[in-house]
This record gives C-alpha cells, sequence and structure tokens, in this order.
C-alpha cells in the first residue's frame, strides 16, 4: 500500500516502513509522530483494487509517521561574483531536514 502526501509544497509517495527526509518544521520537544492528512492518493496493490484519487484532497485519509532524528543536508556553496570589480562573496547553507519512519497509511473513509 503507497500514498501520495503533499507537504510543504512537495508531492511525496510514502509506503509503509519507509525512511523519508521532510521538510524540517517546528513540533516541539517531545513530539514523536507526525500526521499527514493532505493525502492526494491512496492505492493498495494487495487488493488489486482501483486507486482513490481525491479532489484535491482524500477525507478521511491520513499518513503517520515516526520521527527518527533531525538532520542537515549536505553544504551549498552560494558564490557572487563580479569580474574586475574586486567584488566576491560566498556564503554557506545547509538546509534542515526531519527524518521520519512512515508506520501506519490510513485509507479514505467508505
Amino acid at each position: 500500500m503507497y500514498a501520495i502526501v503533499e507537504d510543504s509544497g512537495t508531492q511525496i509517495k510514502m509506503t509503509k516502513g519507509e525512511v523519508i527526509d521532510i521538510d524540517l518544521r517546528d513540533m516541539g520537544d517531545k513530539a514523536k509522530t507526525i500526521t499527514f492528512d493532505r493525502v492526494l492518493m491512496v492505492s493498495d496493490a494487495e487488493k488489486k483494487s482501483a486507486a482513490k484519487v481525491g479532489q484535491p484532497y482524500l477525507s478521511g485519509a491520513s499518513v503517520k509517521a515516526d520521527v527518527l532524528d533531525q538532520i542537515k543536508d549536505r553544504k551549498v556553496d552560494v558564490i557572487k561574483f563580479k569580474r574586475r570589480k574586486g567584488y566576491k562573496r560566498k556564503q554557506g547553507h545547509r538546509q534542515g531536514y526531519l527524518r521520519v519512519r512512515v508506520s501506519e497509511i490510513t485509507g479514505p473513509k467508505a
């Protein structure tokens, strides 16, 4: 079973047990799970049933994930340069992510 979820303006395909990096968010220190309720599509290949597609979201469908860690991506260098002007600027950036494991996919209510 898999689901396509919208999170932070991106669409993410999630299957049960998969480890995914999502955009960092402020959840508090004690939060151990995240619930995604913006489910765009749910498909169950085991039951050979047709995929259920929302318009735009499926009501009653959700995906739960356990928070594993807070990580940073590799460093990206941002360089500004103008030739013959003596102008150079260098800045680095590391994007923050949450590493989560999908624990449960709940289909829409009939």
